[in-house]
């Protein structure tokens, strides 16, 4: 047993041998330099920082990375080496897209998955590929169903836990031609998971691997799996849009983990489990689209009232708790309804501020704060605003 632990160090130790590890550093911070460049063209200011979804890639995945390696290792979900290679290497092209919703599951290892099956079955096809993925054709078409299940199961509790968190506010462009606001989640996880993968140990248990490959020697290897998600959000309030979505990728987990685990007994089932990851995972996207697009923008210009589209962080609006969504009526006493008579009322009083705001549930509150010279004089707000020069296309 010792040497197996002692594997299990070395497994964690090649993490920092893997391109895809330092390929999902790079691509957080394209991720976070392409937003600061549109939030300054929106809005002339960047609202989070260029380091931020690289703060989500870091620190989010860990915990489930650590719960999803117990699983893996305890059950012996197994794969050649050339399976995690090729899982990688359809992560890499469609991470190459900057579109961070196609580095989900369903697409980078259902997409693996429905490949090796092919392969498998394609007679002469595979003799060329066994060329560059030897073992290919050695792979636990059950054990890459189970994987992917799993890492659906993480997707969606990444979604509920903080998709919706710091969602990047920006201007659209309705197809009525009227400015409007929107919310775009973009977020890339890391999830470091430790698998057998094909190495020189034999199995320390009779019983495991419960999904072995025909070789039956085994090793460890930390395995980085990148998990993406995007949504923009129009209709609606971003927390409330996400987290419909993160059930519903839930529900879509619980459907592909059913055929996953009916593909230990019959191997079919577990591309079965593919196809309905890929086809379930591209329709909820479309889905969610056209069910936002079916309301009415929420981030629009109103006849009473400024909805707030953004707050700066840090900023005297963030402390006064004032929140995204939330329609401010009045300022010192005075009604508004556009940027320009929000700081005419603003100037009313330069030392105190007194805000009139309707919440979600359209309850008036009250809320007031003293204001300093060194502070942002529009409070921090951020607002749907005309702009006379529109680039973007109608959505």
């Amino acid at each position: 047993m010792s040497i197996w632990v002692l594997e299990a160090l070395k497994g964690v130790l090649r993490l920092f041998a893997q391109p895809l590890f330092y390929f999902g550093i790079v691509l957080a911070l394209a991720a976070g330099w392409r937003r600061v460049k549109r939030e300054r063209k929106h809005f002339h200011i960047r609202v989070y920082s260029p380091f931020q979804e690289s703060k989500f890639f870091w620190r989010s995945g860990l915990a489930a990375g650590l719960i999803l390696s117990l699983a893996a290792v305890a059950a012996g979900i197994a794969l050649p080496r050339d399976a995690v290679s090729l899982i990688a290497l359809v992560t890499v092209a469609f991470g190459l897209t900057l579109q961070m919703r196609l580095l989900s599951p369903a697409y980078t290892v259902g997409t693996a998955l429905l490949i090796i099956s092919f392969l498998a079955s394609n007679k002469e096809v595979f003799p060329a590929m066994k060329r560059f993925f030897p073992d290919l054709a050695e792979a636990n078409m059950a054990a890459l169903a189970m994987l992917l299940a799993l890492l659906l199961f993480v997707e969606a509790w990444l979604i509920l836990r903080n998709g919706a968190i710091e969602t990047s506010p920006q201007l659209a462009k309705s197809k009525r031609g009227l400015v409007v606001g929107e919310h775009w989640s973009q977020r890339l996880w890391l999830i470091p998971v430790l698998l057998p993968v094909s190495g020189e140990l034999p199995p320390p248990f009779s019983w495991w691997p419960l999904f072995p490959y025909d070789e039956g020697s085994y090793s460890l290897m930390l395995v980085p799996f990148l998990i993406g998600f995007s949504q923009r959000v129009q209709g609606t309030l971003p927390k409330a849009s996400i987290r419909f979505a993160g059930q519903k990728v839930l529900l879509l987990a619980w459907g592909v983990s059913l055929f996953a685990v009916g593909g230990y007994w019959y191997a079919p089932l577990s591309i079965v489990a593919a196809a309905l990851a890929l086809a379930g995972r591209e329709w909820l996207a479309f889905y969610l689209h056209r069910q936002d697009r079916l309301k009415p923008p929420h981030f629009a210009k109103r006849e009473h009232g400024l909805v707030i589209l953004g707050i700066l962080p840090h900023s005297k609006a963030e402390k006064m708790e004032l929140q995204i969504g939330e329609v401010i009526m009045k300022v010192n006493g005075m009604p508004v309804k556009t940027e320009a008579e929000f700081y005419e009322a603003l100037q009313r009083n330069r030392a105190f501020c007194k805000l009139e705001v309707m919440d979600e549930n359209e309850e008036i509150r009250f809320v007031q704060g003293a204001l300093y010279e060194d502070e942002h004089h529009e409070l921090g707000l951020l607002f749907v605003k005309e702009r006379k020069k529109w680039a973007l296309e109608a959505v």
